[in-house]
């Protein structure tokens, strides 16, 4: 027995005791997991205790296929690899996840996935009629194995505090039903539109069978997970919560006393809206012939390619009251592909207080073969003059440097855009 067999069977001793204090299983049509060989099983998917409790209920080891977004967090990914469970990309075909696949079911293995592609109830789910995702059906034909098709009910409701509790006992069902052949009589195409037929026909079966064996009501049925988690608002934390709106609520109005409105705020807003009305929207917004700014902007843009992440910065078109504003930033972050990938570009508001998280989005937008482009908003992040907090000038009593705030956001994004 390998070591990542070892490291399965110690995860199974754990979880059990676990599950059967605060689970009762009931299994219907486990002898047909008891068969030979590899074969691939293919589950509906309602909640992330799903694979922990198919595990549980199948006597040989699985290797499940799981989101490739678990295997990115270090020490989940370290768990998974150790118990032979492999990434698979939820939004396109990885060639090296279906040949781990293919070797591991031609090697007498069991290979889990969940064909839906994520959890999903109510109309989204297979049960419900949902069509599936085709790539069961071509595993199981290229592996040359057959599909053991496995309903699981119940689980959802872990996702409440009072799933847990040890006396209540959260009732699970499982359907396991005959093995699907993978029809190696017939062509590629037939044998798999043949075998989507089955497994779709077996997984309603089965729904029914459990539904109807065990007198199952709505409540039974799979919710999303977000209904599981509501709870009756307990006094504490609602008064808790009024607490902290209260104190966001006075700190904005706080911040807010440092600009108060002058006698001559109405006039000025009179006259702003005078000079903007003889313009169209195309032209409120147009970039302005600038062509100091536009040469900025385009050597800083010729050499966004030769490093990894670029700060482009160029002076705005729209002057303001200050200085560190009237330098616009944007942050370039090329994919492999160069110059003729796609653009994404995405702004930074108000809670943009760190770019970590804005660098993380850019780097999975490359991963897709997007480039990202952060743009700063006026008045924030790179572009807080001193003294002032992020965001603080941007929205005030001053609704004429609201409106040219805004005005020279739109204008630097496609000044930017045009640059491209």
């Amino acid at each position: 027995m390998g070591l990542k067999a070892t490291f399965y069977r110690a995860g199974k001793l754990l979880v059990r005791p676990l599950f059967g204090c605060v689970a009762r299983v009931r299994v219907v049509g486990g002898e047909n997991t008891n068969c030979s060989g590899g074969f691939l099983l293919a589950a509906n998917h309602i909640s992330h205790f799903d694979p922990f409790l198919i595990s549980l209920a199948v006597r040989r080891k699985i290797d499940w296929m799981a989101m490739a977004e678990f295997f990115r967090l270090p020490i989940v990914g370290l768990v998974l690899r150790a118990v032979d469970t492999f990434p698979a990309e939820r939004d396109r075909a990885d060639r090296k996840t279906i040949r781990t696949a293919i070797e591991r079911l031609k090697n007498g293995r069991i290979v889990g996935l969940f064909p839906e592609g994520g959890i999903r109830d109510g109309v989204q789910s297979l049960l419900e009629g949902a069509p599936l995702r085709p790539g069961a059906s071509t595993l199981a034909h290229m592996a040359g194995v057959p599909i053991l098709p496995c309903v699981i009910l119940g689980t959802d409701r872990f996702y409440s505090t009072k799933g847990w509790l040890p006396l209540r006992r959260t009732p699970v069902w499982i359907a396991f039903g005959k093995p699907i052949s993978h029809s190696p009589e017939l062509e590629k195409f037939r044998a798999r539109e043949r075998i989507e037929s089955e497994l779709a026909d077996a997984f309603k079966n089965l729904y029914a069978e459990l539904r109807q064996t065990f007198q199952l009501t709505a409540d039974d049925l799979p919710h999303p997970p977000r209904e599981r988690m509501k709870a009756r608002r307990h006094p504490l934390r609602r008064a808790s919560a009024k607490t902290v709106d209260s104190l966001l609520c006075a700190s904005l109005n706080l911040l807010h006393t440092r600009h108060r409105l002058n006698g001559r705020s109405c006039e000025e807003m009179e006259r702003y809206l005078v000079a903007c009305e003889q313009f169209t929207p195309q032209e409120y917004y147009a970039t302005p012939d600038d062509g100091d700014s536009s040469s900025e902007l385009g050597t800083s843009l010729a050499r966004v390619f030769s490093d990894s992440c670029a700060n482009v910065a160029w002076r705005s078109p729209v002057n303001t009251a200050f200085a560190a504003n009237n330098i616009a930033h944007a942050e370039f972050f090329p994919c492999t592909q160069g110059p003729t990938a796609p653009t994404v570009f995405l702004l930074h508001s108000l809670m943009s207080t760190k770019p970590v998280g804005y660098r993380r989005c850019a780097q999975r937008f490359n991963e897709l073969g997007w480039s990202a482009c952060l743009l700063h908003l006026p008045y924030h992040f790179s572009r807080v003059p001193r003294g002032y907090w992020n965001g603080e000038l941007a929205i005030t009593c001053d609704l004429v440097r609201n409106a040219e705030g805004l005005r020279q956001g739109v204008i630097e994004l496609r000044q930017l855009i045009a640059g491209f």
